[in-house]
């Protein structure tokens, strides 16, 4: 236990995800150490992220302006939707340089024990793109652990009331109770590549 703002940083930062108690420490001594311009410039992004960065109208994926990069690239196939829990989601995705398609983030995955309902995700908006745009294929990307495949079942029970629709789920490769994010390309090139029915 340290003094006054340097607890109080060790405990902000150790609030973060994946910062336990003594990267926590270390991130905050490294800080206390770094150059007063070292500190501006992060201090700088953090508030630029905090002030710049919208969600996308339509796919609710993080960008700068009204609609994302993605959704405003009419080289984009926009008849196959990729739905993913989180922005970083799409990243791990866009790596594989494999899917041409548009995405559609929920926002988070179905956990009744966290207070997450359908309410809480972007599924509304998702069937609303569905029912006015000409979508052919809607390609399930949630997270191989228990709360996106609750989130993918829903969303099955759901997408087949429109005719005409294939829903797909990204195929074996991934492993059950990882994170999108942290599979490589070659796993989720694979898993793009062996998308199966549903």
């Amino acid at each position: 236990m340290y003094e006054g703002p340097v607890q109080d940083l060790i405990d902000e930062l150790g609030r973060l995800p994946g910062v336990g108690p003594k990267s926590a420490q270390r991130i905050a001594f490294h800080l206390l150490a770094a150059e007063p311009a070292d500190i501006a410039r992060l201090q700088d992004a953090l508030q630029k992220v905090k002030e710049g960065v919208q969600f996308c109208d339509i796919c609710g994926n993080v960008s700068e302006q009204a609609t994302c990069r993605i959704c405003r690239d009419a080289r984009r196939d926009a008849q196959k939707v990729c739905v993913v829990e989180e922005p970083k989601d799409v990243l791990a995705i866009e790596r594989t340089r494999e899917f041409k398609g548009r995405y559609h983030v929920l926002g988070g995955a179905l956990d009744p024990l966290s207070g997450i309902g359908p309410d809480q995700l972007r599924i509304r908006q998702l069937l609303g793109r569905i029912g006015e745009h000409d979508v052919t294929e809607v390609i399930l990307a949630t997270d191989p652990n228990t709360e996106g495949e609750a989130t993918a079942t829903y969303l099955i029970r759901l997408l087949r009331d429109f005719p005409g629709l294939a829903v797909t789920r990204l195929a074996s490769g991934l492993p059950m109770g990882g994170d999108l994010e942290f599979a490589d390309e070659l796993t989720l090139t694979r898993a793009l590549s062996g998308r199966r029915a549903v």
